[in-house]
């Protein structure tokens, strides 16, 4: 066994209760150990910490890091990545000008050890999985979206089952190798093939008469019954336009008491109110957030800045495609699955409308009395790069620090939001809850998130700075498995890390109906869909770790 000794740490670890107690940690390969024999101790490599502020590696819940609409992404905006690294010749699209590898380092740095791609269509599995193979260090896990695709809507429309809609979720995660279910504007790809601009929670799928609500409530149901350790993830209708409060507040209402999870709600906390037609709905959204525990969010924050926004929601990005700086964009359609679009976009912060949803952000962020339920996330790219994470940090951690930079906004945005009254300051207890013990909690990933005995032994150490962007900007160290694979802020190891994924049981009735489905339909054979018994040796390379059977929640 390889003893490896963490002397002086300060440790912040909910799950321990400790607020910045000096400990020691003990390593025995790739777990965290209660203190091993003075024979293991004599063998043990020694850190001493110093008092740096060590935790566990911090876990992203909703990044989009790999899957079509991160290469269309790549390939139209080559301006804005690095073309000079050399590339994984075995990866798909290994000419084009990306750096896939480069999301594992700059993760690395900033001591984070798992990250969740949240939209993974099932006809691109394999696209993705191959690239979340390419990010080194950390690990990974992908949500496979359903929601519009036409055999689910065939399904519903002749009035299936809930057992075989369940049957149909199950065989989805195993065949695309996913963690869990993304629901993206339920219906809407469907009713924009027929034409229509505008798509909410109780309009109904042309064809289909199978409304919004329907879909979503059918595939929460399946999650549940299924016991998927990650509550359903939704993207609600009407993303990004004034007024939409009502849907994110009807969806809460519509989850009828059972687990789910809001996705960048930042882009939901919206107001119709003002001279602007545009207002701050952030106070209202965490009201309706108290009154609903089942429900957990992650807020989507936006940054100032040059970023890209992709989704699979092309009502929304059809709508901002005249948004798009600089000017070019892109939406499309997957045969009988989904669609999506690429808008790049520049966050202004001179302009009234960028700078509010700025605030809204903060607001939600600064209105939550529960970490363990909301999320930090900028719901990468969207409403900025996961680099600047450590920017956000500091602005929910130094109230001085955010009220200079409200001073430098359209003046009637500090007037119509709630931010320059709320002097509350994040702690580090807060930020372990947030970005370490709370997203192990959702994924069901007991051995992350904290530094207790039987853990993965993944932990990143800070040097305290007054600067909290500075501080994490750039661990210390970093420990993966176990392995020291970051030192004084540099990467030493590019050693791959794993994906995720489960193995859920179902009744294998229903896989005829699909097998009849996709020879009618599809252009591809169903042994080319997803990660299946024929492609074991891609899923070998691809360095796959199958959790066996589900959870209860």
């Amino acid at each position: 066994m390889n003893i490896v000794c963490l002397k002086n740490a300060r440790v912040y670890d909910p799950l321990q209760q400790a607020s910045g107690e000096m400990m020691t940690l003990w390593i025995g390969d790739d777990r965290i150990i209660d203190e091993p024999s003075a024979e293991l101790q004599q063998k043990a490599t020694v850190y001493d910490l110093n008092g740096s502020v060590t935790m566990a590696g911090a876990l992203d819940i909703h990044s989009h890091i790999a899957g079509g609409n991160v290469n269309t992404a790549r390939l139209m905006l080559p301006e804005q990545h690095r073309s000079h690294l050399e590339r994984n010749h075995q990866t798909p699209f290994s000419n084009a000008k990306w750096s896939s590898f480069e999301t594992g380092y700059r993760y690395t740095e900033m001591g984070y050890s798992m990250v969740l791609e949240p939209a993974m269509l099932p006809v691109n599995a394999p696209q993705v999985h191959a690239e979340l193979a390419d990010i080194p260090i950390i690990d990974t896990a992908a949500l496979a979206v359903l929601g519009s695709d036409d055999f689910l809507v065939r399904l519903l429309r002749a009035d299936a089952s809930q057992a075989q809609v369940n049957d149909y979720v199950s065989w989805t995660m195993n065949v695309t190798k996913a963690l869990g279910l993304k629901v993206i504007n339920a219906g809407g790809s469907q009713a924009f093939k027929k034409g229509a601009e505008t798509f909410s929670l109780d309009d109904v799928v042309p064809e289909y008469g199978i409304s919004s609500r329907t879909l979503l409530q059918r595939l929460q149901t399946a999650v549940v019954q299924t016991g998927l350790p990650h509550p359903v993830h939704v993207h609600c209708n009407n993303l990004g336009t004034p007024g939409n409060i009502q849907t994110i507040v009807d969806t809460m209402e519509a989850a009828q008491g059972l687990p789910m999870h809001l996705a960048h709600v930042q882009f939901y906390g919206y107001g119709d109110e003002g001279k602007y037609g545009f207002s701050s709905s952030a106070a209202r959204l965490m009201e309706a957030f108290n009154r609903h525990p089942n429900i957990t969010m992650d807020v989507g924050q936006v940054l100032f800045g040059q970023t890209v926004t992709l989704s699979g929601d092309v009502i929304a990005q059809f709508a901002r495609r005249y948004d798009a700086s600089p000017q070019k964009w892109n939406v499309w359609h997957a045969e009988n699955e989904g669609s999506g679009g690429i808008v790049p976009y520049h966050y202004k912060s001179a302009g009234f409308v960028n700078g509010l949803q700025w605030a809204i952000g903060l607001e939600i962020f600064l209105l939550c009395d529960d970490p363990w339920r909301l999320f930090f996330t900028t719901d990468h790219p969207n409403g900025a790069p996961f680099t600047r994470y450590p920017d956000l940090l500091r602005l929910l951690m130094d109230y001085d620090y955010r009220i200079e930079c409200l001073s430098h906004l359209h003046p009637d945005i500090a007037e119509m939001t709630l931010l320059a009254d709320i002097k509350r300051e994040y702690s580090l207890d807060e930020i372990a809850v947030m970005t370490r013990a709370a997203p192990s909690k959702l994924l069901g990933q007991q051995d992350r998130g904290h530094l207790k005995p039987g853990a993965r032994a993944d932990i990143a150490v800070y040097r305290e700075q007054d600067d909290k962007a500075a501080m994490f900007r750039r661990a210390d160290k970093v420990f993966k498995n176990g392995q020291l694979v970051l030192d004084e802020g540099a990467i030493l190891s590019s050693a791959a890390g794993k994906t995720l994924a489960l193995n859920v049981s179902y009744d294998r009735k229903i896989e005829p109906h699909i097998q009849s489905y996709f020879d009618r339909f599809y252009s591809l054979r169903i042994s080319n869909y997803g990660i299946t018994d024929d492609t074991g040796e891609l899923e070998r390379r691809l360095q796959m770790h199958i959790v066996s059977g589900a959870f209860s929640h």
